[in-house]
């Protein structure tokens, strides 16, 4: 017990991105035995990773401009109508000038609804909250009566953009084929590690490429730099950081804006998707929210933001290929991640914890042991379900800005 003890404090000690690296392999064992006790080769399958792919990036996007307005300390629950707006921005502008422009269109649009709120939160103080939901109902109203307006005599649909030109999609020569070739072997764990890889390497557009890259230049700038050290003194220390110097409505204002242009582009995600390729009334679906879920599941740090919205992405891309049968499946791997932490928790000598997760998967397994499938009208809403799960497990760990939300008026400092 005590050498158990011993390599888990060592391993708490690793840096960062290898304790990210040992919780990924042991949710792809997790899934690989889970899709040999089950027969459900969808859980890993190429085809569920590419949809992960694809479904995860706008909660990416967003999740970014949560992470970016938040360490500055504004609450940005607004993130959802940034994204309405993004939508309604990218589909008129690709429809002009094609895929870039739709980028670009998406980026405009949700910076100007994070300027709004900027002017609202940090100008006139307004509550955090109010403001976000306020962005929220205008970019719905706005993004109605433009479509209504611009959209209707190109499309005869107040309710949808004509279809627009989409990015080529590409895949990484050699690669795809090898890891396609792997998958199709069926090996335990290899096969299954081989299937999950593939989303990452196939069917590729530009947007994915800078949604990815757009996590490591995130912490470059906000951790690295001196800019990004007065950004985040914003939300930890504000009254400190001008008595330093530090311009901290500027800061704020900027990081806000920033907030609003990364959501626009979440919105020019959805429009871009190969399978939709224009603007649709209600296509963001709440995936503003589970952005800022996926930011705060993942302790307001980069890293823990990608794996918050893969984990979204993919059980959002395997209910819509499989349906209640594989979301009835990944019930069985859940049990067992309960299990195994359970364990841990029992070996930390954390004895309530491992109760309550030891409890959790006994309720999950007897879930899945008394039906046979999920309902479909369920497993539509697996995602969000997920939400709120993870978030309930993560919220004993989570370590906020020490001034997010609170109030700051110029001239605090002096």
């Amino acid at each position: 017990m005590t050498a158990v003890t011993a390599v888990l404090d060592r391993a708490g000690k690793l840096p960062g991105w290898a304790r990210s690296a040992l919780i990924a392999a042991g949710l792809v064992l997790v899934l690989s035995i889970t899709v040999t006790l089950t027969g459900q080769l969808q859980l890993t399958s190429s085809g569920t990773s590419e949809a992960a792919v694809r479904l995860g990036l706008p909660i990416l996007f967003a999740a970014l401009g949560g992470l970016w307005s938040e360490r500055a300390g504004i609450i940005n629950i607004g993130l959802e109508g940034m994204m309405v707006l993004g939508t309604w921005g990218a589909a008129w502008a690709g429809y002009l000038g094609g895929p870039w422009a739709a980028v670009l269109g998406g980026l405009a649009f949700g910076a100007l609804g994070g300027l709004l709120h900027a002017i609202a939160t940090v100008t006139f103080n307004v509550n955090h909250i109010v403001s976000g939901v306020a962005i929220t109902l205008l970019g719905t109203g706005l993004t109605k009566y433009l479509a209504s307006l611009v959209f209707t005599p190109v499309s005869q649909n107040p309710r949808q953009s004509p279809r627009i030109d989409g990015f080529t999609e590409f895949s990484v020569p050699g690669v795809s084929q090898g890891l396609a070739a792997l998958e199709a072997q069926q090996r335990v764990f290899v096969s299954d590690l081989a299937g999950l890889l593939s989303g990452l390497v196939t069917g590729l557009t530009p947007i994915v490429v800078l949604g990815l890259a757009l996590v490591p230049v995130s912490y470059w700038i906000l951790w690295r730099t001196p800019f990004g050290l007065r950004l985040r003194s914003a939300g930890e220390a504000p009254v400190a950081a001008e008595s330093l110097g530090v311009n901290v409505v500027l800061h704020k204002y900027t990081a806000v804006i920033i907030s609003g242009g990364l959501a626009g582009i979440g919105g020019a995600a959805l429009v871009l998707n190969p399978g939709q390729l224009g603007y649709l009334e209600n296509q963001v679906g709440g995936r503003g929210y589970i952005g800022l879920a996926a930011m705060i599941f993942g302790n307001w740090r980069p890293a823990g933001l990608l794996v918050g919205s893969a984990l979204f992405g993919y059980v959002d891309g395997l209910q819509l290929r499989a349906g209640g049968e594989a979301v009835h499946a990944l019930l069985y791997g859940a049990t067992l991640v309960a299990v195994a932490v359970a364990v841990l928790w029992a070996i930390r000598r954390m004895w309530t914890a491992a109760a309550v997760a030891l409890g959790s998967g006994a309720v999950v397994y007897a879930l899945y042991w008394t039906f046979d499938t999920v309902p479909s009208e369920f497993a539509s809403y697996a995602p969000q379900l997920v939400t709120l799960i993870v978030l309930a497990a993560a919220s004993q760990r989570l370590r906020p800005p020490a001034r997010l939300g609170e109030p700051y008026r110029r001239g605090e400092g002096r």
